[in-house]
């Protein structure tokens, strides 16, 4: 929790959120994740000044439990002086202990998106989904709650003016941005008309023109001309064993396959599992996780 520190911005993390989807795709599957197409309602998570302060975050834990589809897990919340934003105990259930910040006794609006984490750590341990290391699982934890529709909440969160600055999660606000929209481009929903905080409606439009950018990444056929133009270079020298071996930073590779003709291999641009295709021009090409299907010009 960055609560008056330093808030990172950009992309340092991108490459392990693409994995954190991926995760989910293959473990869930795509019908699995497809029943969260409806995200978390600002009105079932609303936290008023007068609530009790126990009963309500009861009450927003029961609504994500009843979100994250866990009928028989059963929330139990208190609050301590602590560093980070909360911490859940992960044991056998049906029983969880959260703790969340004292912080919380005022800034009452941003429980739920506490939670929105605590849960989701509950979620991804009953399905026994992990990275080895836990900085990676935090960041799976993140990408997890927000691709599934409770994640919005921690990007309202994120606030940073004269007055404040305050963000939850492992991610950066513009990490988090670019989740939200993967998301809205699956199901066509827009997270934007339930932001309270202006920072985070910016980090959202970010994110959005980097998740587009995903779209237009040759041999896709919605590639730019630059693009275009940058991979039948390289597709020349993959097919000149003599050329030198083309520049890093793209996101297809060339492949042989024996006496067949050579292949080219890509990310998909929804659940960024890799598909590879033969190089042969136009191909129709469906992702086998996530069912996508691509037009491609190889």
């Amino acid at each position: 929790m960055a609560n008056g520190g330093p808030v990172e911005h950009g992309y340092p993390h991108l490459d392990m959120v693409r994995a954190s989807i991926t995760a989910l795709y293959r473990r869930l599957s795509y019908d699995t994740v497809h029943t969260f197409a409806a995200s978390v309602a600002p009105a079932d998570v609303a936290f008023a000044d007068g609530d009790d302060l126990y009963l309500g975050a009861q009450r927003v834990a029961r609504e994500l439990v009843r979100h994250y589809r866990l009928p028989d897990a059963r929330m139990i919340i208190s609050f301590r002086e602590m560093t980070h934003a909360a911490n859940v105990e992960l044991a056998a259930g049906p029983e969880y202990f959260i703790e969340l910040n004292d912080r919380f006794r005022v800034h009452r609006r941003d429980i739920g998106a506490a939670l929105a984490h605590e849960v989701m750590h509950v979620y991804l341990h009953r399905l026994g989904l992990s990275f080895p290391r836990t900085p990676d699982t935090e960041i799976l934890t993140d990408t997890a709650a927000t691709y599934l529709g409770a994640g919005w909440l921690l990007l309202d969160a994120y606030r940073e003016d004269d007055a404040s600055l305050q963000k939850f999660g492992y991610l950066t606000p513009e990490e988090f941005g670019y989740v939200l929209a993967k998301r809205a481009l699956v199901f066509g929903e827009d997270p934007s008309v339930w932001f309270t905080s202006p920072q985070a409606y910016t980090a959202y439009t970010k994110g959005m023109a980097t998740a587009r950018g995903d779209e237009r990444q040759p041999p896709l056929t919605a590639a730019g001309w630059a693009g275009r133009r940058r991979y039948a270079k390289d597709r020349r020298h993959a097919q000149d064993p003599h050329a030198p071996v083309p520049r890093p930073g793209v996101p297809y590779t060339f492949t042989p396959d024996g006496r067949s003709p050579l292949r080219v291999s890509f990310p998909c641009p929804t659940c960024h599992q890799r598909i590879r295709v033969p190089v042969r021009g136009r191909v129709r090409a469906r992702c086998t996780l996530c069912g996508t299907v691509l037009e491609c010009d190889t």
